[in-house]
């Protein structure tokens, strides 16, 4: 889908409650284009991607970027390097959190300010954006005025927030950019009222941080789990983790600032033992799936070659025809 004379979108349909109708991949310039994100390490977003290369681009990824870490943005970076022979752009801080993700070269890191010229007109200014991930940053097109927020503004609903005071900030950064026409999330549709979703994220976390304190007042001390059911009482429940992390970093700082107290609570410390149990299980868990995964392939490949030749494990002599 055209976004902009530089920018085009690859919507992923995505069942994913945190991912509301599809996760984005964003092509920016021509011939050797940008991209911002690549989804997750998923042959859906793999074959998305590479189908509308074929089928309907003239151009090859020069530069695979990325608005974070998580996984569902950053998951196909080695892949973008093999298949592409891409650089793979990321934020400055973000490599101890790309683990196992990034190729073992031709990997910049960003800094905010840098701008991306991919020719053409096509000039990506890197902004960095912290509060949804401590990594976050976003691509800003000032000629075009279309700004890629990956999930620091998604398309149809709220974000989580890991940094509540850093996410304000940034928000009140965003809000001030010059011609800001339309924002690419990472998530759901294009958001054509770039200003006012800004200030309606800003709003509501204003409003969120008044239903904190309303909820708390009179109530004694609550959990953060209680304060999320008292103000998410209708949310999906697959959701309501991500709602009581937003809830903790509303109340993360409205204690750095003194406004409420917080009383320590006794995390639990399993045994060494249980530990290194937990990590042989999780390494076998992903032995399985990648072995999982290289059968999968193989199992295409071997489909793909039964189409090529014949069928000689059916016949020990086959048929044959001719005129009479």
């Amino acid at each position: 889908m055209k976004v902009s004379p530089h920018v085009r979108a690859v919507q992923v349909p995505d069942d994913n409650p945190m991912h509301p109708q599809f996760t984005n991949i964003y092509l920016v310039g021509d011939g050797q284009s940008l991209a911002i994100d690549s989804g997750e390490a998923i042959e859906r977003y793999r074959w998305m991607l590479r189908g509308y290369l074929a089928a309907t681009e003239r151009t090859e990824i020069a530069i695979a970027a990325i608005t974070h870490h998580h996984s569902d943005h950053s998951g196909n970076l080695k892949w973008a390097r093999e298949v592409f022979g891409a650089e793979v752009a990321i934020p400055g801080n973000a490599r101890p959190l790309l683990k196992g993700r990034l190729p073992s070269r031709g990997v910049a890191r960003l800094a905010d300010g840098q701008v991306l010229d991919m020719g053409g007109g096509a000039r990506a200014q890197v902004l960095v954006t912290p509060g949804h991930s401590v990594d976050s940053v976003c691509y800003y097109l000032e000629d075009d005025g279309v700004l890629f927020t990956g999930d620091t503004l998604l398309g149809s609903t709220t974000t989580t927030v890991n940094d509540l005071g850093a996410y304000r900030r940034t928000l009140a950064r965003l809000l001030q950019l010059p011609n800001l026409k339309v924002i690419c999330p990472g998530h759901g549709p294009l958001v054509n009222d770039p200003r006012e979703r800004l200030q309606s994220y800003i709003d509501h976390r204003n409003m969120r941080e008044r239903q904190i304190l309303g909820a708390l007042a009179g109530a004694g001390a609550l959990t953060s789990w209680e304060i999320m059911l008292k103000l998410y009482p209708d949310i999906d429940r697959r959701l309501r983790f991500a709602a009581d992390g937003n809830v903790r970093s509303h109340l993360k700082q409205l204690e750095e600032e003194g406004r409420i107290k917080a009383h320590p609570g006794t995390p639990r410390h399993p045994s060494a033992a249980k530990q290194r149990r937990e990590v042989e299980h999780a390494k076998v868990r992903e032995r399985i799936i990648s072995q999982a995964r290289k059968l999968e392939a193989e199992q295409r490949r071997a489909g793909l070659r039964a189409q090529e030749n014949p069928p000689a494990g059916q016949w020990k002599e086959p048929p044959r025809f001719e005129l009479t």
